[in-house]
C-alpha cells in the first residue's frame, strides 16, 4: 500500500525529519528556503498532506488551488492565524497543531525578555561590547527591580499560566490576569492570583505586562494607544504572543515618550520587518521569535505534527485538530 505524500514548507530538525520519512513519502525542503504562493499551491495539488509552519501565509489565495489532492494541514507551531481558516474549511482540509508541547520554553522566553528588559540587560551586553563600560559606579545603568512587583498577564491559557508560576514562585511577584476562557481554579489559588474584569484593570496595576491570548480579530491591536496609555510610566511590556495584538507604532511613540519604560519583544507586527524606530531604542528588547527554539521542543513539534498524521491517515480523529 502506498504511503501517504506529504511536502514540507521549511527545514525540521533531523529527528523529527527522519521520523518524517520513516512513515510518509517524504518531500523535505533541504534548502530551507521559504516557499512562494505558487510553490505552496503545487504543494495542495501534489501531497495528500501540506506540513507549513507559522512564517507560510497559508491564504484563501494558496487555498484555491485546484485541482486539490491534499487533505490535511498539518501546522508545526500552537498559533493557525497564519492559516485562513474559513478557506481551509471550504475546501474540505483539516487542519492541526502543535499544542502543549511548547509551554515551557516559551514561557521560559517571556520571563527572559521580562528580566533582560528590567536590568537594562541588552544595553548593558552592547555598552561591554563596544569598550564603552570605564568600570562599576554607584549610578551606572540603574535598572528595574523584578522581586515582589506586579506581573499583569494578557491571556490564562497554558502560557500565561507558566509564566504567572515562575514570577510568583521563582520572583515573589504578586499576578493580576485577564482571560476570556476559564482556568483551573487549584492553580490560581497556588498563585494567589487576582482575576480582573478587563485589560484595563490589569494595565492600571501590573509593573510588567506580559501577552499571551492568541491572534484573532478580536485581539488585533489589543495593545493600542488608548491601552499603553493606561500603562504605569515606569511599566514594562513583553509580547511573546503575536506580533499584531501590539499596534507597533503606538508600542514606538509610547517607547519614544515615556509612556512607559520599555518593552521585551519576541514576535512583531510585521514579521520579519521590524521597525527601524525599534532597532534605535536602548529601552527595547528584540529577539527574533525564538519562543519555541530548543532541540528538546522542535523535536517535540514535530513528533507532534507527525502523530496528527498518523492518527488522520488511520481514520482516526487527529489529536489536536483546529478546523
Amino acid at each position: 500500500m502506498a504511503r501517504p505524500k506529504v511536502i514540507v514548507t521549511r527545514a525540521w530538525p533531523e529527528e523529527a525529519e527522519r521520523r518524517l520519512t520513516e512513515l510518509f513519502d517524504a518531500t523535505l525542503n533541504r534548502d530551507d528556503r521559504p516557499m512562494t504562493v505558487a510553490e505552496l499551491q503545487q504543494a495542495l495539488r501534489a501531497a495528500d498532506a501540506v506540513l507549513p509552519t507559522v512564517s507560510d501565509k497559508v491564504t484563501a489565495e494558496v487555498l484555491s488551488a485546484e485541482p486539490l489532492k491534499a487533505r490535511i494541514l498539518g501546522s508545526f507551531g500552537v498559533g493557525f492565524n497564519h492559516i485562513d481558516i474559513a478557506a481551509a474549511k471550504a475546501r474540505g482540509l483539516v487542519v492541526t497543531n502543535t499544542p502543549e508541547v511548547l509551554t515551557d520554553c516559551t514561557a521560559d522566553l517571556a520571563m527572559t525578555l521580562l528580566l533582560m528588559a528590567a536590568r537594562r540587560a541588552g544595553e548593558g551586553e552592547r555598552h561591554v561590547r563596544t569598550k564603552s563600560w570605564t568600570g562599576w559606579r554607584p549610578t551606572h545603568m540603574m535598572a528595574t527591580k523584578v522581586t515582589g512587583k506586579v506581573l499583569g498577564v494578557v491571556g490564562m491559557g497554558r502560557i500565561g499560566r507558566a509564566v504567572a508560576r515562575r514570577a510568583h514562585h521563582g520572583f515573589g511577584m504578586k499576578i493580576v490576569y485577564h482571560t476570556v476562557d476559564p482556568v483551573p481554579q487549584d492553580e490560581i489559588r497556588a498563585l494567589g492570583a487576582t482575576q480582573c474584569a478587563s485589560v484595563e484593570d490589569v494595565l492600571r496595576q501590573a509593573d510588567f505586562v506580559s501577552l499571551h491570548c492568541p491572534a484573532s480579530p478580536e485581539t488585533y491591536h489589543l495593545m493600542n494607544a488608548s491601552r499603553l496609555g493606561l500603562m504605569k510610566r515606569g511599566a514594562i511590556l513583553i509580547n511573546t504572543a503575536r506580533g499584531d495584538v501590539v499596534d507597533d507604532k503606538a508600542l514606538v511613540e509610547a517607547l519614544k515618550t515615556g509612556i512607559i519604560a520599555g518593552a521585551g519583544l519576541d514576535v512583531y507586527e510585521r514579521e520579519p520587518l521590524v521597525a527601524d524606530e525599534f532597532l534605535a531604542m536602548e529601552n527595547v528588547v528584540l529577539l527574533p521569535h525564538l519562543g519555541s527554539a530548543t532541540s528538546e521542543t522542535r523535536v517535540a513539534m514535530g513528533l507532534r505534527v507527525i502523530d496528527n498524521l498518523s492518527a488522520f491517515f488511520a481514520g482516526k480523529a487527529p489529536p489536536d485538530r483546529v478546523a
